[in-house]
């Protein structure tokens, strides 16, 4: 359970590093333009806002990192930053686009349960 944990925790890591990299390198390309339906004009007008948005996600992704390679408080890591991931996906479904909760929200919340679900057994083991 808790290898299945952390490779979900992982998986939500490397989601964030994709974001990271979209919204830093790769926002006012054609392809990131025409999948979020923006024009050039509305990509570069938002590009600094997306590099800043892509600069946090990479700090989610180095948190959860830390929380599966911690020898100590790893589970408090993980379940703070999966968190954090929840509320923001959360928050991007109800004020940018309703699907972000999928992208975002919805990998977290499975990886969490099963990081709480490891916690549970081992402690009752």
């Amino acid at each position: 359970m808790a290898i299945l944990g952390n490779i979900l925790v992982l998986i939500v890591a490397f989601l964030h590093i994709g974001f990271m990299i979209m919204e830093m390198y790769l926002w006012q390309t054609p392809a990131i333009m025409q999948r979020l339906g923006m024009s050039p004009e509305q990509a570069s007008a938002t590009a600094v806002l997306a590099a800043n948005q892509g600069l946090y996600n990479g700090f989610l992704a180095a948190g959860l990192f830390w929380g599966v390679i911690a020898e100590r408080e790893n589970f408090a890591i993980k379940v703070f930053f999966l968190t954090c991931v929840i509320m923001a996906g959360v928050f991007g479904g109800l004020t940018a686009k309703a699907s972000i909760v999928v992208t975002q929200a919805v990998p977290a919340i499975s990886a969490l349960a099963f990081v709480i679900l490891a916690r549970g057994r081992s402690e009752s083991a």
